[in-house]
């Protein structure tokens, strides 16, 4: 009797396992879901304080905003790096300033 028993606890122990595992997803896929409705909630207050922009940027149409001397060769056209050869900056005094022509 007690071989009976034991036989029907290993055969009930994998669809156990199943029931937790299913139910740890199904309680992730709500925290996942809830961070989803609220999220454009979110981006809405985002977009009302957006930090002020430093001297620095300058708007470029079809590019964007772009942080430091954009007649500088060397300037990566990005909102977050200036250039590959003086990443923080400042473009003042830069040794490795080179003009482009706009021609």
């Amino acid at each position: 009797m007690l071989e009976a028993l034991f036989i029907i606890a290993i055969g009930l122990i994998p669809a156990i396992i199943s029931w937790l595992l299913m139910r740890k997803a199904e309680a992730h896929l709500r925290a996942r879901l809830r961070t989803a409705m609220n999220a454009p909630t979110a981006r809405r207050l985002s977009r009302l304080y957006r930090p002020p922009l430093s001297a620095d940027h300058h708007y470029v149409e079809g590019i964007g905003y772009i942080v430091g001397d954009i007649t500088c060769r060397f300037n990566a056209r990005s909102a977050y790096l200036r250039c590959a050869t003086n990443p923080s900056g400042p473009c003042k005094q830069c040794p490795h300033y080179e003009s482009i022509d706009f021609d």
